[in-house]
Protein backbone atom coordinates (compact mmCIF):
# COMPACT_ATOMS: atom_id res chain seq x y z
CA UNK A 1 0.00 0.00 0.00
CA UNK A 2 1.67 3.14 -1.13
CA UNK A 3 1.57 6.01 1.65
CA UNK A 4 -1.36 7.88 2.29
CA UNK A 5 0.47 11.67 2.36
CA UNK A 6 0.02 14.77 1.20
CA UNK A 7 2.49 16.00 -1.71
CA UNK A 8 2.41 19.29 0.16
CA UNK A 9 5.91 19.14 1.81
CA UNK A 10 5.32 22.22 4.04
CA UNK A 11 6.31 20.14 6.85
CA UNK A 12 9.75 19.37 5.28
CA UNK A 13 10.23 22.86 5.65
CA UNK A 14 9.14 23.80 8.48
CA UNK A 15 11.73 20.89 10.49
CA UNK A 16 14.32 21.85 7.91
CA UNK A 17 14.19 25.95 9.03
CA UNK A 18 13.65 25.00 13.07
CA UNK A 19 17.03 22.50 12.80
CA UNK A 20 19.19 25.31 11.47
CA UNK A 21 17.59 28.10 14.04
CA UNK A 22 17.49 26.11 17.28
CA UNK A 23 17.86 28.37 19.41
CA UNK A 24 18.58 31.23 17.47
CA UNK A 25 16.31 33.41 18.87
CA UNK A 26 18.09 33.79 22.28
CA UNK A 27 21.56 34.70 20.87
CA UNK A 28 23.39 37.95 19.69
CA UNK A 29 22.71 39.51 16.88
CA UNK A 30 26.02 38.55 15.36
CA UNK A 31 23.90 35.35 14.34
CA UNK A 32 21.09 37.66 12.61
CA UNK A 33 23.16 36.91 8.95
CA UNK A 34 23.08 33.03 9.80
CA UNK A 35 19.66 33.62 10.93
CA UNK A 36 18.73 35.42 7.59
CA UNK A 37 20.18 32.60 5.47
CA UNK A 38 17.85 29.94 7.08
CA UNK A 39 15.10 32.41 6.63
CA UNK A 40 16.01 32.72 2.85
CA UNK A 41 15.97 28.73 2.63
CA UNK A 42 12.95 28.35 4.50
CA UNK A 43 10.68 31.09 1.55
CA UNK A 44 12.61 28.73 -0.98
CA UNK A 45 11.30 25.92 0.43
CA UNK A 46 7.46 26.73 0.66
CA UNK A 47 7.92 28.51 -2.92
CA UNK A 48 8.76 24.81 -4.61
CA UNK A 49 6.04 23.84 -2.19
CA UNK A 50 3.52 25.84 -3.41
CA UNK A 51 1.59 24.24 -6.03
CA UNK A 52 1.02 21.21 -3.84
CA UNK A 53 -0.13 23.23 -1.29
CA UNK A 54 -2.97 25.19 -2.32
CA UNK A 55 -5.76 25.59 0.31
CA UNK A 56 -2.94 24.02 3.31
CA UNK A 57 -3.44 26.23 6.63
CA UNK A 58 -0.02 25.24 7.63
CA UNK A 59 1.58 26.33 4.51
CA UNK A 60 -0.69 29.83 4.41
CA UNK A 61 0.74 29.88 8.29
CA UNK A 62 4.60 29.69 7.49
CA UNK A 63 4.50 31.93 4.65
CA UNK A 64 3.10 34.57 6.70
CA UNK A 65 5.06 33.53 9.26
CA UNK A 66 8.44 34.16 7.26
CA UNK A 67 7.18 37.46 6.24
CA UNK A 68 6.82 38.94 9.68
CA UNK A 69 10.54 37.45 10.60
CA UNK A 70 12.50 39.06 7.91
CA UNK A 71 10.95 42.41 8.47
CA UNK A 72 11.73 41.38 12.57
CA UNK A 73 15.65 40.66 11.34
CA UNK A 74 15.42 43.23 8.59
CA UNK A 75 16.35 40.45 6.50
CA UNK A 76 16.91 40.72 2.81
CA UNK A 77 14.83 38.81 0.42
CA UNK A 78 18.17 38.33 -1.78
CA UNK A 79 21.32 36.59 -0.91
CA UNK A 80 22.80 33.23 0.02
CA UNK A 81 20.04 30.41 1.08
CA UNK A 82 22.38 27.72 2.30
CA UNK A 83 21.06 26.83 5.73
CA UNK A 84 23.97 27.03 8.69
CA UNK A 85 23.59 25.02 11.65
CA UNK A 86 23.55 27.89 14.07
CA UNK A 87 24.36 27.30 18.60
CA UNK A 88 21.88 25.84 20.66
CA UNK A 89 21.31 26.96 23.75
CA UNK A 90 24.08 25.62 26.66
CA UNK A 91 22.59 22.94 28.93
CA UNK A 92 20.54 24.28 31.81
CA UNK A 93 19.44 27.78 29.46
CA UNK A 94 16.21 28.23 30.52
CA UNK A 95 14.00 29.80 27.74
CA UNK A 96 10.93 30.39 30.68
CA UNK A 97 10.30 34.17 31.28
CA UNK A 98 10.01 34.72 34.58
CA UNK A 99 7.40 37.60 34.19
CA UNK A 100 5.34 35.98 32.07
CA UNK A 101 1.84 37.83 32.96
CA UNK A 102 -0.42 36.26 35.48
CA UNK A 103 -3.04 35.10 33.53
CA UNK A 104 -0.88 33.23 30.76
CA UNK A 105 -0.54 30.80 33.80
CA UNK A 106 -4.50 28.90 34.07
CA UNK A 107 -3.71 27.56 37.61
CA UNK A 108 -2.86 30.80 39.15
CA UNK A 109 -5.23 33.33 37.19
CA UNK A 110 -8.30 31.02 36.71
CA UNK A 111 -8.29 29.61 40.35
CA UNK A 112 -6.73 31.51 42.48
CA UNK A 113 -9.16 31.62 45.27
CA UNK A 114 -10.75 28.75 44.60
CA UNK A 115 -10.41 24.97 44.40
CA UNK A 116 -8.19 23.05 42.16
CA UNK A 117 -9.70 22.36 38.36
CA UNK A 118 -10.38 19.29 37.83
CA UNK A 119 -8.71 17.60 34.66
CA UNK A 120 -10.33 15.53 32.14
CA UNK A 121 -8.63 13.60 29.36
CA UNK A 122 -9.29 12.27 25.85
CA UNK A 123 -7.39 9.90 23.66
CA UNK A 124 -7.58 8.41 20.39
CA UNK A 125 -5.14 5.52 18.96
CA UNK A 126 -5.25 2.31 16.99
CA UNK A 127 -8.36 1.35 14.30
CA UNK A 128 -9.13 4.18 15.70
CA UNK A 129 -10.27 3.42 19.74
CA UNK A 130 -12.08 6.60 21.66
CA UNK A 131 -11.49 7.55 25.04
CA UNK A 132 -13.74 10.77 25.55
CA UNK A 133 -13.61 13.60 28.65
CA UNK A 134 -16.18 11.33 30.44
CA UNK A 135 -14.74 7.98 29.91
CA UNK A 136 -16.49 6.69 27.30
CA UNK A 137 -14.82 4.02 25.40
CA UNK A 138 -15.53 3.36 21.64
CA UNK A 139 -14.22 2.16 18.33
CA UNK A 140 -15.33 3.79 15.60
CA UNK A 141 -15.06 4.07 11.83
CA UNK A 142 -14.75 7.63 10.95
CA UNK A 143 -12.53 7.64 8.04
CA UNK A 144 -11.92 10.80 6.64
CA UNK A 145 -11.13 13.94 8.80
CA UNK A 146 -13.08 14.28 11.97
CA UNK A 147 -13.07 17.37 14.90
CA UNK A 148 -11.95 15.53 17.74
CA UNK A 149 -11.77 19.02 20.13
CA UNK A 150 -13.52 22.35 18.85
CA UNK A 151 -14.22 25.15 21.64
CA UNK A 152 -12.59 28.87 22.38
CA UNK A 153 -9.49 28.36 22.86
CA UNK A 154 -8.10 25.36 20.16
CA UNK A 155 -8.79 23.09 17.48
CA UNK A 156 -8.08 19.51 16.80
CA UNK A 157 -8.36 17.51 13.75
CA UNK A 158 -8.02 13.89 12.52
CA UNK A 159 -7.58 12.46 9.49
CA UNK A 160 -8.06 8.71 9.30
CA UNK A 161 -7.40 6.43 6.37
CA UNK A 162 -7.40 2.38 5.91
CA UNK A 163 -5.04 0.50 7.00
CA UNK A 164 -5.14 -1.89 4.23
CA UNK A 165 -7.15 -1.54 0.50
CA UNK A 166 -10.60 -2.88 0.77
CA UNK A 167 -10.27 -2.89 4.66
CA UNK A 168 -13.04 -1.38 7.42
CA UNK A 169 -9.58 -1.30 9.51
CA UNK A 170 -8.47 2.80 9.96
CA UNK A 171 -6.02 4.88 11.76
CA UNK A 172 -4.77 8.11 11.98
CA UNK A 173 -2.57 9.54 9.40
CA UNK A 174 -2.46 13.47 9.84
CA UNK A 175 -3.64 15.27 12.69
CA UNK A 176 -3.85 19.37 12.73
CA UNK A 177 -3.92 21.29 16.47
CA UNK A 178 -5.35 25.41 16.21
CA UNK A 179 -4.13 27.15 19.37
CA UNK A 180 -6.21 30.48 19.17
CA UNK A 181 -4.85 34.10 19.89
CA UNK A 182 -4.97 34.54 23.52
CA UNK A 183 -5.27 37.85 25.29
CA UNK A 184 -1.21 38.81 26.25
CA UNK A 185 -0.15 35.13 26.21
CA UNK A 186 0.27 33.73 22.64
CA UNK A 187 -0.63 34.25 18.86
CA UNK A 188 -2.67 31.75 16.89
CA UNK A 189 -0.16 29.01 16.27
CA UNK A 190 -1.28 25.72 13.74
CA UNK A 191 0.71 22.21 14.88
CA UNK A 192 0.61 19.51 11.77
CA UNK A 193 1.94 16.45 11.73
CA UNK A 194 1.34 13.05 9.06
CA UNK A 195 2.86 9.78 8.85
CA UNK A 196 6.61 9.79 9.08
CA UNK A 197 6.22 13.74 9.96
CA UNK A 198 6.22 14.22 13.16
CA UNK A 199 7.70 18.02 13.71
CA UNK A 200 8.96 19.41 17.05
CA UNK A 201 8.18 23.13 15.89
CA UNK A 202 4.64 24.71 14.80
CA UNK A 203 4.17 24.78 11.40
CA UNK A 204 5.58 28.66 11.10
CA UNK A 205 9.20 27.42 12.81
CA UNK A 206 8.61 28.41 15.97
CA UNK A 207 8.72 26.45 19.30
CA UNK A 208 6.19 28.90 21.75
CA UNK A 209 3.54 31.37 21.25
CA UNK A 210 4.43 33.74 19.06
CA UNK A 211 5.61 37.38 20.09
CA UNK A 212 3.42 38.03 23.22
CA UNK A 213 4.67 38.83 26.47
CA UNK A 214 3.71 35.55 27.66
CA UNK A 215 4.86 33.12 24.67
CA UNK A 216 6.17 30.90 26.85
CA UNK A 217 3.01 29.62 28.04
CA UNK A 218 2.87 27.84 24.46
CA UNK A 219 5.64 24.99 23.80
CA UNK A 220 6.29 22.14 22.27
CA UNK A 221 8.88 19.97 23.82
CA UNK A 222 10.34 16.95 22.15
CA UNK A 223 10.94 13.86 23.70
CA UNK A 224 11.68 11.12 21.12
CA UNK A 225 13.02 12.48 17.90
CA UNK A 226 10.27 11.36 15.13
CA UNK A 227 8.00 10.00 17.50
CA UNK A 228 6.56 11.64 20.64
CA UNK A 229 5.87 15.40 21.15
CA UNK A 230 4.67 17.22 24.20
CA UNK A 231 2.95 20.67 23.68
CA UNK A 232 2.18 22.02 26.92
CA UNK A 233 -0.30 25.01 27.16
CA UNK A 234 0.04 26.69 30.11
CA UNK A 235 -2.43 29.76 29.81
CA UNK A 236 -5.49 26.99 29.19
CA UNK A 237 -3.95 24.49 31.52
CA UNK A 238 -3.86 21.62 28.72
CA UNK A 239 -1.30 19.24 27.97
CA UNK A 240 -1.65 17.27 24.50
CA UNK A 241 1.14 14.30 23.72
CA UNK A 242 1.11 13.03 20.02
CA UNK A 243 3.40 9.62 19.21
CA UNK A 244 4.02 8.29 15.90
CA UNK A 245 3.92 4.53 16.62
CA UNK A 246 4.69 2.88 13.34
CA UNK A 247 3.17 4.48 10.17
CA UNK A 248 0.30 5.88 12.53
CA UNK A 249 -0.69 8.78 14.90
CA UNK A 250 -1.76 9.13 18.29
CA UNK A 251 -3.22 11.73 20.13
CA UNK A 252 -3.80 12.32 24.30
CA UNK A 253 -4.69 15.57 25.72
CA UNK A 254 -4.73 16.57 29.55
CA UNK A 255 -8.18 19.68 30.13
CA UNK A 256 -9.90 21.32 32.98
CA UNK A 257 -13.19 20.82 32.71
CA UNK A 258 -13.61 24.38 32.20
CA UNK A 259 -11.93 24.92 28.70
CA UNK A 260 -13.27 21.16 27.70
CA UNK A 261 -16.75 22.93 28.12
CA UNK A 262 -15.86 26.40 26.82
CA UNK A 263 -17.98 27.08 23.47
CA UNK A 264 -20.23 29.14 22.70
CA UNK A 265 -23.23 27.68 22.53
CA UNK A 266 -23.12 23.87 23.20
CA UNK A 267 -26.47 22.86 21.81
CA UNK A 268 -25.99 23.77 18.59
CA UNK A 269 -22.72 23.23 18.32
CA UNK A 270 -21.11 20.59 15.87
CA UNK A 271 -19.81 17.40 16.61
CA UNK A 272 -16.78 17.42 18.77
CA UNK A 273 -15.78 13.78 19.41
CA UNK A 274 -13.95 13.79 22.45
CA UNK A 275 -16.70 15.59 24.24
CA UNK A 276 -19.45 13.56 22.14
CA UNK A 277 -18.24 10.26 20.72
CA UNK A 278 -18.62 9.27 17.79
CA UNK A 279 -21.85 9.33 16.16
CA UNK A 280 -23.85 6.02 16.23
CA UNK A 281 -23.29 5.58 12.89
CA UNK A 282 -19.79 5.44 13.06
CA UNK A 283 -19.24 3.26 15.99
CA UNK A 284 -18.41 -0.20 15.52
CA UNK A 285 -20.22 -3.38 17.59
CA UNK A 286 -19.16 -6.73 17.28
CA UNK A 287 -21.95 -7.80 15.21
CA UNK A 288 -20.88 -4.98 12.85
CA UNK A 289 -17.78 -6.11 12.83
CA UNK A 290 -18.95 -9.77 11.90
CA UNK A 291 -20.56 -8.59 8.73
CA UNK A 292 -17.87 -6.28 7.27
CA UNK A 293 -15.84 -9.21 7.56
CA UNK A 294 -18.27 -11.14 6.31
CA UNK A 295 -18.84 -8.89 3.73
CA UNK A 296 -14.56 -8.83 2.92
CA UNK A 297 -14.46 -12.45 2.70
CA UNK A 298 -17.23 -12.82 0.21
CA UNK A 299 -15.62 -9.96 -2.09
CA UNK A 300 -12.37 -12.48 -1.50
CA UNK A 301 -14.01 -14.89 -3.17
CA UNK A 302 -16.34 -12.93 -6.21
CA UNK A 303 -13.97 -10.46 -7.27
CA UNK A 304 -9.81 -9.28 -7.02
CA UNK A 305 -7.81 -10.55 -4.41
CA UNK A 306 -7.74 -8.40 -1.79
CA UNK A 307 -4.45 -7.69 0.25
CA UNK A 308 -4.35 -9.83 3.39
CA UNK A 309 -2.96 -8.32 6.81
CA UNK A 310 1.10 -7.97 6.69
CA UNK A 311 0.93 -10.90 9.90
CA UNK A 312 -1.63 -13.28 10.54
CA UNK A 313 -2.81 -13.49 14.23
CA UNK A 314 -4.66 -16.16 15.42
CA UNK A 315 -6.84 -15.18 19.05
CA UNK A 316 -4.48 -17.06 20.88
CA UNK A 317 -1.38 -15.44 19.89
CA UNK A 318 -2.94 -12.21 19.47
CA UNK A 319 -4.00 -12.62 23.55
CA UNK A 320 -0.37 -13.77 24.53
CA UNK A 321 1.19 -10.89 22.34
CA UNK A 322 -0.80 -8.30 24.19
CA UNK A 323 -0.20 -9.37 27.71
CA UNK A 324 3.30 -8.79 26.88
CA UNK A 325 2.81 -4.93 27.23
CA UNK A 326 -1.03 -5.13 29.02
CA UNK A 327 -1.24 -7.29 31.79
CA UNK A 328 -4.94 -6.21 32.84
CA UNK A 329 -7.72 -7.50 30.78
CA UNK A 330 -9.34 -4.00 30.21
CA UNK A 331 -10.45 -1.89 27.13
CA UNK A 332 -6.92 -1.22 26.17
CA UNK A 333 -5.86 -4.77 26.46
CA UNK A 334 -9.18 -5.76 24.06
CA UNK A 335 -8.73 -2.91 21.99
CA UNK A 336 -4.82 -4.67 21.85
CA UNK A 337 -6.07 -8.19 20.55
CA UNK A 338 -8.59 -6.30 18.18
CA UNK A 339 -6.18 -4.66 16.13
CA UNK A 340 -3.99 -7.39 15.98
CA UNK A 341 -6.71 -9.64 14.35
CA UNK A 342 -7.76 -6.91 11.84
CA UNK A 343 -4.89 -5.75 10.93
CA UNK A 344 -1.79 -8.09 11.40
CA UNK A 345 0.65 -5.22 12.26
CA UNK A 346 2.31 -5.49 15.59
CA UNK A 347 2.56 -1.85 16.03
CA UNK A 348 -1.45 -1.79 16.98
CA UNK A 349 0.04 -3.01 20.08
CA UNK A 350 2.27 -0.67 21.14
CA UNK A 351 -0.27 1.98 20.16
CA UNK A 352 -2.61 0.76 22.64
CA UNK A 353 1.28 -0.12 25.01
CA UNK A 354 1.20 3.87 24.65
CA UNK A 355 -2.33 5.53 25.03
CA UNK A 356 -2.37 3.78 28.08
CA UNK A 357 1.12 4.92 29.52
CA UNK A 358 -0.35 8.73 28.27
CA UNK A 359 -3.70 7.39 30.71
CA UNK A 360 -1.39 6.94 33.63
CA UNK A 361 0.25 10.35 33.45
CA UNK A 362 -2.31 12.25 32.10
CA UNK A 363 -5.55 11.26 33.95
CA UNK A 364 -6.05 13.32 37.29
CA UNK A 365 -8.36 10.29 38.92
CA UNK A 366 -6.25 6.89 39.05
CA UNK A 367 -9.23 4.71 40.11
CA UNK A 368 -10.31 5.43 36.30
CA UNK A 369 -7.51 4.76 34.29
CA UNK A 370 -8.28 1.07 33.38
CA UNK A 371 -11.80 0.79 31.70
CA UNK A 372 -14.04 -2.06 31.54
CA UNK A 373 -16.61 -3.33 28.78
CA UNK A 374 -19.99 -1.61 29.76
CA UNK A 375 -23.43 -2.56 29.25
CA UNK A 376 -27.00 -1.07 28.86
CA UNK A 377 -27.93 -3.03 32.04
CA UNK A 378 -25.09 -2.03 34.23
CA UNK A 379 -24.90 1.25 36.22
CA UNK A 380 -21.88 3.77 34.77
CA UNK A 381 -18.84 3.52 35.88
CA UNK A 382 -15.74 1.06 35.57
CA UNK A 383 -17.63 -2.26 35.84
CA UNK A 384 -15.87 -5.31 35.01
CA UNK A 385 -16.79 -7.64 31.90
CA UNK A 386 -19.33 -10.50 32.99
CA UNK A 387 -18.19 -13.80 31.89
CA UNK A 388 -20.62 -13.81 29.43
CA UNK A 389 -20.09 -10.68 27.39
CA UNK A 390 -16.13 -11.13 27.08
CA UNK A 391 -17.05 -14.80 26.41
CA UNK A 392 -19.36 -13.43 23.50
CA UNK A 393 -17.05 -11.26 22.13
CA UNK A 394 -14.24 -13.52 21.74
CA UNK A 395 -16.66 -16.00 19.70
CA UNK A 396 -17.10 -13.11 17.52
CA UNK A 397 -13.72 -12.25 16.78
CA UNK A 398 -12.75 -16.25 16.86
CA UNK A 399 -15.67 -16.72 14.65
CA UNK A 400 -14.76 -13.87 11.78
CA UNK A 401 -11.09 -14.88 11.71
CA UNK A 402 -12.27 -18.97 11.24
CA UNK A 403 -14.58 -17.69 8.68
CA UNK A 404 -12.18 -15.58 6.49
CA UNK A 405 -10.11 -18.67 6.42
CA UNK A 406 -12.40 -20.64 5.04
CA UNK A 407 -13.24 -18.28 2.46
Amino acid sequence: LPAVTSPCKILKCNSEFWAATSGSHHLGTEEAPEFCTALRAYAHCTRRTARTCRGDLAYHSAVHGIDDLMEQHNCSKDGPTSQPRLRTLPPGDSQERSDSPEICHYEKSFHKHSAAPNYTHCGLFGDPHLRTFTDTFQTCKVQGAWPLIDNNYLNVQVTNTPVLPGSTATATSKLTIIFKSFQECVDQKVYQAEMDELPAAFADGSKNGGDKHGANSLKITEKVSGQHIEIQAKYIGTTIVVRQVGRYLTFAVRMPEEVVNAVEDRDSQGLYLCLRGCPLNQQIDFQTIRSAQATEGRARRKGPSLSAPPQAFTYETAMAKCREKLPVEDLYFQSCVFDLLTTGDVNFMLAAYYAFEDVKMLHSNKDKLHLYERTRDLAPGNTAPSGTSLALWVALLCLSQCWLGLL
